[in-house]
């Protein structure tokens, strides 16, 4: 995937304290499921599937970067105010969270026709293939985010937490850290519910995909790409909206108690970042044609 797509996905991260949700790769890894061109890492193409997804590639790349990255600096833009202004509010978290959550909600509506036609030109092999792939990829999460000790899930939470925090904002105060530390403990068993949604989505997926010569197929896919929010599990729905408040009342309380060098390492994360964007040909193909 193009770096631009990683760069929003840390900022989303950071913003949102998507450390709720076990680690950094989270929020890249949470546009697997709208973004479906990582299905390449799940199923073996054969080479004219292989062609026709580096072309299409290359026409939605083309596309956000051109159509979206624009909107992408003026958040930029927003978000660095907030933080010149002292202006950390849990309101302007929820409205900059929405802004994010609308942009990805478009990217998923672009690409989605292009998911149902892969989708539909899998051989019975290669749907095997890539139910496998995601039982793999669950057992592993399991593994790894829900079968240890709940006392080492919050522990490695907290301290994966505290590595990301530093590379943004250098090292936390002891008043910085307890917060930290207050966070993790009220996610509690988190991990639960998010693995159990995984699973729930991903058994929809299958089903769908077992039944993609059907008329219904199209709108299914839709459904579980652009409006997945809709198919989550009760417990993940009442589990996410808390961690969204806990994540917003973290960052709130940490930029309150941020030294001004802390917001200087901030504000020159974000300039980086607006830095690289700018630096895209495509981008700059589309300011000249302005």
């Amino acid at each position: 995937m193009s770096r631009w797509f990683k760069h929003i996905a840390a900022l989303l991260m950071f913003t949102l304290a998507l450390g709720a949700c076990s680690r950094v790769g989270l929020a890249y890894r949470n546009l697997d499921v709208i973004i479906p061109w990582t299905l390449g890492d799940y199923v073996d193409m054969n080479g004219e599937q292989k062609d026709w997804f580096n072309e299409r590639l290359k026409e939605h790349l083309n596309w956000h970067c051109t159509t979206q990255l624009p909107g992408y600096l003026d958040w930029l833009d927003r978000l660095q105010t907030m933080v010149e202004t002292n202006q950390v509010t849990d309101a302007a978290l929820q409205a900059r969270t929405a802004e994010a959550k609308q942009a990805i909600a478009e990217t998923a509506k672009e690409i989605t026709p292009s998911a149902i036609e892969l989708l539909q030109g899998l051989d019975d092999k290669q749907v095997a293939e890539m139910n496998e792939a995601f039982a793999k990829d669950l057992r592993k999460r399991q593994q790894d985010y829900v079968n240890p000790p709940l006392a080492q899930q919050i522990k490695e939470r907290g301290e994966r937490m505290t590595k990301r925090l530093n590379d943004w904002l250098g090292p936390l105060s002891p008043t910085q850290e307890q917060r930290v530390v207050a966070w993790t403990n009220a996610l509690g068993d988190q991990n639960t519910q998010w693995i159990a949604n995984r699973a729930h989505w991903q058994k929809q997926f299958s089903a769908a995909v077992a039944q993609r010569k059907s008329a219904e197929f199209p709108q299914r896919i839709e459904t579980l790409l652009v409006n997945r929010e809709s198919l989550w599990t009760a417990d993940y729905r009442k589990a996410y909206a808390d961690t969204e408040a806990q994540a917003r009342s973290l960052f709130v309380d940490l930029m309150a108690e941020s030294t001004p060098q802390q917001r200087q390492r901030l504000l020159k994360k974000i300039e980086g970042v607006r830095k690289d964007f700018n630096d895209l040909k495509c981008l700059k193909a589309a300011q000249k044609s302005l």
